[in-house]
């Protein structure tokens, strides 16, 4: 998980983070009706994980207002990078009894089934994929991350179980439309502790899901929910984020894949 460097208050990382989502946090009648409401616990400390996704500003916008927005994007790079990775021990997350699973467990790269029967398991599913996740400080869970191979993913964007108007259930997902408009962003994943690299996405979506009731939805994401979805979408099918880092970043994570590969031991899915 990502926790702010010594020195860094919670408060200057609220603050940007509000700026950042500044007009996108509330959710929409369809985000709420498609949402899973966990019940209200202790707050966690904000952290774009799980993806771990940090703002690297690379990419340069144009237009009227992206002096601010560069300057916002800035920020919250320059706040974040300055993070350290730590694990969570798997026995912290109380009340469930899935764990993350790691680099490369083989249930990472298997095929992921549709949900057919949709209804209070499917919901209890999702209800114990945010413990995980908050326990974790992420913002998005694919299914199969925790040993279940199908097509299920949450996230709630700003990673705050009092949020809980932000969480999102997404069963079957399925993405119709890309816009050409990429960004390169640092990304890091719950399954791969300690590593981060950039990865090129694009900046808005379009999707197809149902949610835990089986109801089907038609929604666009933009920028950073685009982002996490994209992350967690790629779960479902088998892709890994690591499967998508720009080269330089391949180059530097390495030792960290090696290190996992060797502590997993025989039988992994490389």
């Amino acid at each position: 998980m990502l926790r702010p460097r010594a020195g860094v208050s919670m408060a200057a990382v609220a603050t940007t983070a509000t700026l950042f989502f500044l007009g996108r946090a509330r959710a929409s009648p369809l985000v709420a009706q498609a949402a899973f409401h966990a019940p209200r616990g202790s707050p966690s400390s904000y952290s774009p994980a799980g993806a771990t996704l940090v703002s690297r500003g690379i990419r340069t916008r144009s237009g009227p207002g992206s002096a601010i927005a560069n300057s916002i994007r800035h920020a919250w790079g320059t706040l974040l990078r300055s993070t350290m990775v730590e694990e969570v021990d798997p026995g912290e997350v109380e009340g469930t009894d899935l764990r993350v699973l790691k680099y490369p467990d083989p249930r990472l790269r298997a095929a992921n089934a549709e949900i057919t029967e949709f209804g209070p398991e499917v919901a209890a599913l999702a209800k114990d994929m945010f413990k995980v996740m908050y326990a974790m400080n992420g913002v998005g869970l694919a299914a199969p991350q925790v040993g279940v191979n199908q097509r299920l993913m949450v996230f709630n964007p700003q990673g705050d179980r009092l949020k809980w108007l932000n969480e999102v259930i997404l069963c079957n997902p399925a993405i119709v439309e890309k816009s050409g408009k990429t960004d390169i962003m640092e990304e890091g994943c719950l399954s791969f502790p300690g590593m981060a690299g950039d990865v090129e996405r694009s900046l808005t979506i379009k999707v197809t899901f149902q949610n835990a009731k089986g109801k089907k939805f038609t929604k666009k994401f933009r920028d950073w929910e685009a982002r996490i979805f994209q992350h967690e979408y790629d779960h479902l099918d088998g892709v890994l984020y690591m499967d998508r880092l720009v080269p330089e970043s391949k180059q530097k994570v390495q030792p960290v894949l090696d290190k996992l590969v060797s502590d997993f031991g025989p039988g992994g899915a490389l």
